[in-house]
């Protein structure tokens, strides 16, 4: 069931990236940023069919992927950007908008939408999103904003390279989108710290330690009650935040829970 859901995720994301690109940026000859980007400048200078162009140039990529985040990652990968080439290639290419800015924000947010499901399955859909998953697994960085950083540079380069910075600034103005739009759906990179005052510490403890995250145990004392309590402390994502409120109001719903966002990190740390 879990395979399929994911599946049908994946399809979910490749028809609207393939929506956003056949229907809101290539009609306007916007380009969206990293691998499609370049195949979208290759397709207008020389006509070539842009889906195609797209599953090829994000062969090596995918190669570099799968030696550095493993199988499952860049099966999904493999499997979205083949969906995704056939969705590009069955969407027609017609204009949903006239204006410019329309068509920059709005395929900003239907393709930064799709990549952050794929994102939030636990895969990708190719190009930079790879590169920018690969980085992020060393530092806690932005992956939408990465990918903006990737994406913009080229699309600074085109400006640069043919003089056209209106083509040039509205694309960017998309993959700005594109990246906070990701950055609202995946979630994985932003560290939350739970402090939960339980009366079920050694429950709570055996309870959490399949999440794989570590937990500090602290004896504290109530300012009011001067009952001594053990406070367990522990470091997490937001992605998994569900599932630790779920065990916690599973063992001890009486249990006090203090939730921070985290800034920063230092010392060992999954990140996934």
């Amino acid at each position: 069931m879990k395979r399929l859901r994911t599946a049908i995720v994946m399809l979910l994301s490749s028809a609207l990236i393939a929506f956003g690109f056949n229907q809101l940026l290539i009609p306007l000859k916007m380009i969206s940023g990293g691998v499609s980007g370049i195949t979208m400048i290759i397709g207008y200078a020389t006509g070539f069919n842009i889906s195609w162009l797209y599953f090829v140039l994000n062969i090596p990529v995918l190669i570099w992927g799968w030696k550095i985040l493993g199988l499952r990652f860049v099966g999904w990968s493999i499997f979205s950007v083949v969906t995704t080439t056939i969705a590009i290639q069955l969407i027609p290419t017609e204009a949903v908008v006239n204006d410019l800015t329309l068509g920059a924000v709005f395929g900003g947010v239907v393709v930064g939408f799709g990549s952050g499901l794929s994102l939030r399955e636990g895969a990708s859909t190719g190009g930079f999103d790879i590169v920018a998953t690969i980085l992020t697994r060393k530092r806690d960085l932005s992956i939408g904003m990465l990918i903006f950083v990737m994406n913009g540079s080229i699309i600074i380069a085109l400006g640069l390279l043919t003089g056209d910075w209106d083509a040039a600034l509205y694309s960017l103005l998309s993959i700005f989108t594109t990246g906070k739009v990701i950055d609202l759906i995946h979630i994985r990179y932003v560290k939350i710290t739970a402090f939960i005052i339980t009366n079920c510490a050694q429950e709570l403890r055996k309870e959490l330690l399949p999440l794989q995250r570590g937990i500090t145990v602290i004896r504290t004392r109530g300012g009011y009650t001067d009952a001594e309590r053990d406070m367990l402390m522990t470091v997490t994502t937001r992605f998994e935040l569900p599932e630790l409120k779920r065990i916690i109001q599973k063992t001890d719903p009486a249990a006090f829970v203090n939730i921070v966002e985290t800034l920063g990190i230092m010392g060992d740390f999954r990140r996934t």
